[in-house]
């Protein structure tokens, strides 16, 4: 119960509608046990004025005790109903408070999870599935309102209900009330025993279907590549054997529970048995009536429920308990990367000194002893074999992680004292791993911002070099992309997001890779349209042919995760190093190609 606790402040949020809910469980359980000794009474009625109307029998009064009779079996039936009526009325109001409110609980819990994911660092998702993260917020959430709602109201009201009968049968007679009652402790054992199997089979269950859950995510993400390789037998069995396992681990919760109830309604029917023969024997001395036993068994079958439904809450209870403590496992996690309160209008000067870093998850080292400078507008390119730590670079640009040793400033402004948000909304950054949206193309390149003109993307598209492959398109700039942009080009999805992240028209810009998929005349179209629209602003352009990066201002080579040179294209041609090595290469590469 100490992982629930958590929710403990949506409880006191929704006082307002746990409070009544309680209120209501209580009146509609008080008339639910009120019927038992107005039946009771019924039943000893029926009794003594059958005796009365036999004695008559021949007699004109006997007709006169049949009325009066009929009219006391109306009016006690009549009674019985509104009793049960009320109930139904109350029971009504019970639900649509408590209920309401695990509904409430539900949207506020998913709502503060989304949130907690967004703020928390890349290195997060990088060890963690999506599928996981998905099943933690739908799946373990509807497990928690499970417990918020049905759970905790059946709770309170067989709470109340068992208080209520309980008293009202030791008030008719103690000892038919105490041998009654004798099967609860052998249940309440039974109850102790089973939860932690409960518990057990539930933690396992949830782990399982999270891994589920990871496959087919990632099945269906890379379905082209399976149909490539004809590997779709293949990830069926894989799929077969994980379902098998959840599979397994439900079948061994609900054989826990087919024992469970059996037992549970076992017990009950044993309270009747006992009721009526101990019950027998008080009549027999006269100690009570015999509509004092026909009240018992309505007491006891009134029981029948709450016990029956008692296993169902437990069982709700501790995988509500399983669920939570998944929940809180991310929920109490903080983000690596916080954010600084400097806000200032980005200049675009970058000061990296003596900086280092390593991948946490991975322990590689991407970066050792990196120091450079950029200029405010200046053009700088960064160029390197692949694992260079080209892109961990952009990374700790971006400030998606920081850097483990040394210093990066922003116009003179170490970069962890930076506002996140406010920094971010300056620059555009188009990373490696192009991602879009399963959403229109216009919203796609819209995403960077609230409000935006129908002209502003189009003149973004322009700059990208997409638009007449858009303007082609029978739907045009509203043209659905499928997930992850499969409707869409290798290209084109690159500049796509580059036209995302023009259209913010942003101080800093960051390439990372993302013109490797487009051929040499539209490389050119775009930058050359970037050196229009960058004019005076920082633009950093990661890349892999010399050819795209031959013009810039500053050229930084790596290797190994060290800057092995820097310098301009003439200059790093005339030192007759690692980069005049690569452009010879490449220069090669092309005249083969082009024979």
């Amino acid at each position: 119960m100490r992982h629930l606790s958590f929710l403990n402040k949506y409880f006191y949020k929704y006082k307002g509608w746990i409070v009544p809910g309680i209120l209501f469980v209580i009146i509609s359980n008080i008339f639910g046990v009120i019927p038992a000794p107005v039946i009771g009474h019924a039943f000893n009625l029926i009794t003594e004025n059958i005796q009365v109307y036999n004695l008559f029998e021949g007699f004109e009064r006997q007709q006169i005790i049949y009325d009066i009779f009929s009219y006391s079996l109306f009016y006690f039936g009549a009674l019985v109903l509104v009793l049960y009526l009320l109930r139904g009325l109350f029971l009504f109001f019970m639900r649509q408070t408590i209920i309401l409110m695990s509904r409430h609980i539900e949207f506020d819990m998913k709502n503060e999870i989304y949130a907690h994911y967004q703020q928390l660092s890349l290195g997060f998702y990088r060890k963690n599935t999506t599928g996981d993260l998905m099943n933690r917020a739908t799946e373990d959430v509807n497990r928690v309102r499970m417990y918020v709602g049905p759970a905790i109201m059946y709770a309170i009201n067989t709470t109340v209900l068992f208080l209520l009968v309980i008293y009202a049968m030791f008030s008719v007679n103690f000892t038919l009330a105490v041998f009654c009652l004798l099967p609860l402790p052998f249940l309440v054992i039974i109850i102790y025993f089973v939860n932690t199997l409960i518990n057990k089979k539930s933690e396992q269950i949830q782990e399982q279907l999270s891994r589920l859950s990871s496959f087919v995510q990632e099945r269906f993400s890379g379905i082209r590549v399976i149909k490539s390789y004809v590997r779709e037998k293949h990830t069926r069995e894989i799929f077969a054997q994980e379902s098998q396992e959840y599979k397994a681990n439900a079948m061994g919760l609900v054989k826990v529970q087919a024992l469970f109830y059996p037992a549970m309604i076992l017990l009950v029917g044993l309270s009747t048995i006992l009721t009526i023969y101990i019950g027998g024997k008080q009549v027999i001395n006269g100690n009570i009536t015999a509509g004092n036993i026909a009240e018992f068994i309505v007491y006891v079958n009134q029981l029948t429920f709450p016990v029956s439904m008692l296993g169902w809450v437990t069982t709700l209870i501790q995988r509500a308990a399983a669920s939570q403590k998944r929940i809180n496992e991310f929920l109490q996690l903080k983000p690596d990367i916080t954010s600084g309160t400097v806000k200032q209008e980005l200049v675009g000067d970058i000061s990296f000194r003596n900086v280092s870093f390593t991948y946490p998850d991975t322990g590689i080292q991407a970066l050792k002893n990196i120091s450079f400078d950029i200029k405010s507008g200046q053009f700088i390119a960064i160029i390197g074999r692949t694992g260079s730590g080209k892109s961990t670079l952009a990374n700790l640009m971006m400030r998606m992680y920081d850097a483990d040793s040394g210093m990066i400033s922003i116009d003179d402004t170490a970069i962890n004292r930076l506002h996140l948000q406010h920094y971010r909304n300056q620059t555009g950054f188009v990373p490696q791993e192009v991602f879009l949206f399963s959403d229109t193309i216009n919203n796609n390149i819209a995403f960077g911002l609230d409000k935006v003109s129908e002209d502003q993307i189009v003149q973004a598209a322009k700059n990208a070099a997409v638009y007449d492959n858009i303007a082609g398109f029978e739907h045009r700039f509203e043209t659905m992309l499928g997930e992850r942009g499969i409707t869409l080009s290798g290209g084109q999805k690159q500049r796509v997001s580059i036209a995302r992240a023009l259209i913010k028209q942003p101080r800093l810009l960051i390439f990372d890779d993302c013109l490797s998929a487009v051929d040499t005349r539209t490389e050119e179209e775009i930058l050359s349209n970037l050196g229009r629209l960058m004019k005076g602003k920082t633009s950093i352009l990661i890349a892999h042919r010399v050819s795209t990066i031959k013009n810039a201002d500053l050229i930084v080579v790596l290797d190994d995760g060290k800057i092995v040179e820097q310098g301009t294209h003439n200059e790093l041609i005339d030192l007759d190093g690692s980069y005049a090595e690569l452009y010879r290469n490449q220069l090669l590469e092309e005249e083969s190609q082009s024979v």
